[in-house]
């Protein structure tokens, strides 16, 4: 059976990706994959610094609950009606996805996040890196226009720039 498989990381662009892959897996009669990818704290540095077996179970526990968090934040209200598998994998996000989704007949679904400069020096984006190595098809969700408007709110909170009353008529 092929498989459409999405990361998941609780973004709001993450939950996007997962509504168009549950669409995208009913099209297709497939199996739909929720992929988290987790680091041990302090990333590949963690692993060296002698974290015993109970701190990788407990790593690990932590990252299922917070799939199974997600996954039920997705489909509270309106269930997939498909096969959903839910997958925890140790690893960057961009090459843990890519691993998963190995088969040229899977669907690699993934949301794109906020590019704001500053988080693309931080953070890589998983996106490109899905695009440049999956052996599959990879499906690029934009983000909601209102995740848009929600950062815009945000900005102008953290700068306390007063609401224009003309704003709201518009």
């Amino acid at each position: 059976m092929s498989r459409v498989v999405v990361g998941v990381s609780g973004a709001p662009g993450s939950l996007a990706a997962l509504h168009r892959a549950a669409a995208e897996a009913r099209l297709r009669d497939a199996e739909l994959w929720a992929v988290l990818a987790w680091q041990s704290p302090g990333n590949e540095l963690g692993s060296r610094n002698g974290l015993g077996p109970s701190a990788w179970g407990e790593c690990r526990a932590a990252a299922v609950e917070r799939l199974r968090e997600y996954l039920d934040t997705a489909f509270s209200a309106v269930k997939p009606s498909v096969t959903l598998a839910g997958l925890t994998v140790r690893g960057t996000p961009g090459a843990a996805l890519v691993d998963v989704a190995r088969d040229p007949e899977d669907l690699l679904v993934v949301g794109t996040g906020s590019r704001a400069p500053l988080r693309r020096l931080v953070r890589p984006s998983v996106a490109r890196y899905c695009l440049a190595h999956a052996a599959c098809p990879v499906l690029v969700v934009p983000p909601s226009p209102l995740q848009a408007e929600l950062e815009s709110v945000h900005r102008r909170n953290l700068w306390r720039i007063p609401l224009d009353p003309r704003e709201l008529a518009s």
